[in-house]
């Protein structure tokens, strides 16, 4: 052990070949192969978090697995909502009729909901069979913490309260080998007053231009068609390091301009900070998607202060139609929030003015969750239950309607549509998306997957389209 590397990744990459020694050991005296399964809640952020987890257990030598009765489970868990932690501690219940059956098991947790000194503190007190804990900065160390698992037999816990380092160039397993994610930045400077990332993830810090063109160009080079840029807010890429002094809009724009790419999305853009720079960059480049997540939250100048949005109903209108000038026909979705405290009648008809006055591609809706932790939380006026469902409902009807009357604009026409899987219901039809993010179901076989076709969209279904090739 004293010749254990310093520097990152390598250090993890020892440690991962210790756990791939012990491994072998603990297989031939089960006489099986062991086997993982990884459950994640929450963001995009979190979904890829869990791909470089899976990277790391696979080339440890673990066995993926559906079941949650593998030999080792990690819960990648979120905290956005309150009910996301009562959530967790359902599911290490089951598992601790799980876990008597194969004493043997590891159970992990990590991820937003560790950051949480509360949790940890039940964590330790209450659910003695989780094995290893530690948080979202330091998910590049599960190699090293499972090696003290296996090494000592004792419990480890391992939370830090700030990024001290960033650490890529470890091995994944995405979903799709065709697409991928690549995260241009880490953490949220917002403090959106009914938000508990920026507490859980930290405060932002970009990666280097250089690492993720880097990253980007072997995704090409391994057969990425489309690449998704990952940032709570990519907007402010760049803004609080300064030793960088690349735009987010001229980091789109290299990324679309790399040699082989064919799509690049990217996720979430701010409406406070969104630039006719990056708007010009959308329109000049074909390879970039023409689809921007626009959250929204309400549309209620006043409620969007006390939310600490900064921005207002009138700038927002004017930013969509800024975007809409230069991009006919984009896709804009959205995130909306119903019943923030404080929101009257009145606070409530500007929320549905903007989704009759915007018409969202889709909406994405939520009953504001009082999250413990956040400014709001203590807010007076909480709104009851029962006004909340009503406007929840009218809401939906609303965005249920435009959506479908929006997306109908497509009908008749040729989109090129990446095909990602084998449709769920109807074996004879394969799935795929526009570059605006809209579902087609259309007759194909597998060998159709990750390939970008052109298909004919026949009909609307609401939110998505049945078509056929455009041979």
């Amino acid at each position: 052990m004293n010749n254990i590397p310093v520097m990152e990744p390598d250090r993890q990459y020892y440690f991962m070949d210790r756990c791939k020694e012990r491994l072998a050991d603990l297989m031939e005296k089960a006489g099986r192969g062991l086997t993982y399964n990884i459950q994640t809640f929450g963001c995009q952020m979190n979904a890829h978090d869990s791909e470089k987890l899976k990277g790391i257990l696979d080339l440890i030598g673990y066995q993926e697995t559906e079941s949650e009765e593998a030999d080792l489970v990690i819960f990648n868990t979120c905290t956005v909502r309150e009910n996301a932690n009562q959530k967790l501690y359902g599911h290490l219940g089951h598992m601790k009729s799980v876990k008597a059956k194969n004493p043997d098991m590891l159970i992990c947790l990590c991820g937003c909901m560790m950051q949480e000194p509360h949790v940890i503190e039940t964590l330790k007190a209450k659910y003695k069979l989780v094995d290893i804990i530690f948080g979202t900065h330091n998910i590049y160390k599960l190699a090293e913490l499972l090696y003290q698992r296996l090494d000592t037999g004792a419990r480890v816990i391992e939370v830090l309260s700030h990024s001290e380092i960033t650490v890529e160039k470890l091995p994944q397993k995405r979903k799709y080998q065709f697409k991928a994610g690549v995260n241009i930045m880490y953490g949220c400077n917002n403090f959106c007053t009914y938000c508990i990332v920026p507490y859980v993830r930290g405060r932002e810090k970009s990666r280097a231009k250089e690492d993720i063109l880097e990253e980007c160009r072997m995704l090409i080079d391994a057969g990425v068609k489309e690449i998704m840029l990952l940032g709570q807010n990519v907007n402010s890429y760049g803004n609080t390091n300064p030793e960088i002094s690349t735009t987010f809009p001229e980091l789109l724009a290299e990324v679309a301009e790399l040699p082989g790419i064919s799509r690049v999305r990217f996720m979430t853009s701010h409406p406070k900070d969104l630039s006719d720079e990056l708007i010009d960059v959308i329109a000049s480049h074909e390879t970039v998607c023409r689809h921007i997540h626009l959250p929204v939250q309400s549309g209620s100048t006043k409620l969007l202060t006390a939310m600490n949005r900064r921005y207002t109903k009138e700038s927002y209108l004017a930013l969509v139609d800024r975007i809409r000038e230069k991009l006919p026909g984009i896709s804009l979705t959205t995130d909306i929030i119903v019943g923030f405290p404080g929101e009257t009648e009145e606070d409530f008809l500007d929320t549905l003015d903007i989704v009759e006055r915007v018409r969202y591609d889709q909406a994405f809706t939520f009953i504001y969750s009082k999250r413990t932790g956040t400014p709001a939380a203590d807010y007076p006026d909480q709104i009851s239950a029962d006004v909340i469902k009503d406007r929840f409902d009218r809401l939906l009807t609303s965005v249920n309607r435009i959506a479908g009357e929006e997306l109908a604009r497509f009908e008749g026409s040729v989109r090129d549509v990446l095909v990602e899987e084998p449709n769920r219901q109807d074996a004879s039809l394969v799935t795929g998306r526009t570059s605006e993010n809209v579902t087609v179901h259309f007759p194909g076989s597998t060998d159709l997957i990750g390939q970008i076709v052109p298909v004919r969209l026949k009909e609307c279904k609401g939110f998505y389209f049945i078509g056929e090739q455009d041979l």
